[in-house]
C-alpha cells in the first residue's frame, strides 16, 4: 500500500509540474490585469518561473524516483498516471477561477503550445524514469 501511495504521489508531482507552467502561460493577460504590470514584465516573470520549475522539479522527481521506486519497473506507470491528476488540476482551476472577461482569454497560439507540451511530456517522464532505472540497476553487467 505504501508503494501505491508513493507511485501516485510522484504522479501528482509530475502533473503539478506541467500544470503550473501551462496555467501561467494561459493566464498572462489575467496576471497582467490583476497586478497592473505590462505584458513584457509578466512574460519575463513567467519564463523565469517556468525555468526554475523545470530545473527544480526535474531534480526533485529524479531523486524521489530513485529513492522511492528503487529498481521496480512499475515506476513506468507514472507515464500514464499523471494524466488524470493533470485533468483534475485543470478542471479545479477552471472551476475556481473562470475567465469572466473577454480580455483575459489566451492567444490562440497558446493552445498549440499547450498541446505540444502535453504530447512531449510523457517522453520527459520516460527519460527521468530511465535515468533512475539505469543508475540503480545492478543486474546489468558491463563487459
Amino acid at each position: 500500500m505504501k508503494f501505491f501511495i508513493k507511485l501516485n504521489g510522484i504522479s501528482i508531482l509530475y502533473a503539478f509540474m506541467i500544470f503550473v507552467p501551462l496555467e501561467l502561460m494561459v493566464n498572462v493577460y489575467r496576471i497582467s490585469r490583476i497586478t497592473s504590470w505590462n505584458i513584457g514584465n509578466v512574460n519575463i516573470l513567467i519564463g523565469f518561473t517556468n525555468v526554475v520549475t523545470f530545473i527544480a522539479g526535474t531534480i526533485l522527481l529524479f531523486f524521489l524516483t530513485k529513492k522511492w521506486m528503487n529498481v521496480r519497473k512499475v515506476k513506468f506507470w507514472t507515464v500514464i498516471l499523471w494524466v488524470p491528476y493533470f485533468v483534475l488540476f485543470v478542471y479545479l482551476f477552471a472551476s475556481l477561477f473562470p475567465i469572466t472577461t473577454g480580455g483575459d482569454s489566451p492567444n490562440p497560439v497558446t493552445g498549440f503550445l499547450a498541446i505540444g507540451a502535453v504530447i512531449v511530456y510523457p517522453i520527459y517522464i520516460l527519460i527521468i524514469n530511465f535515468t533512475g532505472f539505469i543508475s540503480d540497476d545492478k543486474t546489468i553487467k558491463t563487459v
